[in-house]
């Protein structure tokens, strides 16, 4: 796989990291639309929410959405090293693995993300940037399967 257009990638980024906690809502309203059996997994102190908006407007919820996008930031500012990252993003995958997501559940990840890039971006989430995002993206996702590796 060839590495993603650096520069694409960080001038994207910029814009979207401005506002974290909209654009991380944006995608994982789009990840539950796509796919609602991810809402079960996540419970906070054995609270089961009722809806996607329920989930994403609770507090500890709106915590993993800045976990997420620091982790997107941690690829963003490695993505010329992302070796350098590969045992976090394979304990990131772990920790997926062991509340039951499965590997088949990124791809609607990557999905979600691109949407919320598109969404953010607009005009400027151009052929070529939203190439970059899906290489960037599939070598995370890479990284994170080796959590499921053994099984």
């Amino acid at each position: 796989m060839e590495r993603p257009e650096p520069e694409l990638i960080r001038q994207s980024w910029r814009a979207v990291s401005r506002s974290p906690l909209e654009h991380g809502t944006v995608l994982f309203a789009r990840l539950f639309a796509l796919e609602p059996s991810l809402l079960p997994l996540f419970q906070y102190n054995g609270r089961q929410f009722s809806s996607p908006e329920d989930c994403l407007s609770s507090p500890e919820f709106l915590d993993h959405i800045r976990k997420v996008m620091l982790v997107i930031d941690a690829a963003v500012t490695n993505v010329e090293n992302l070796s350098s990252l590969e045992e976090y993003l394979a304990s990131l995958g772990r920790k997926h693995r062991a509340v039951g997501v499965s590997l088949s559940s990124f791809s609607t990840v990557g999905e979600s993300l691109l949407h919320m890039l598109e969404k953010c971006l607009g005009p400027d989430f151009t052929p070529a940037t939203r190439a970059a995002w899906s290489q960037l993206y599939g070598a995370v996702v890479q990284a994170m399967s080796r959590g499921w590796d053994g099984e």
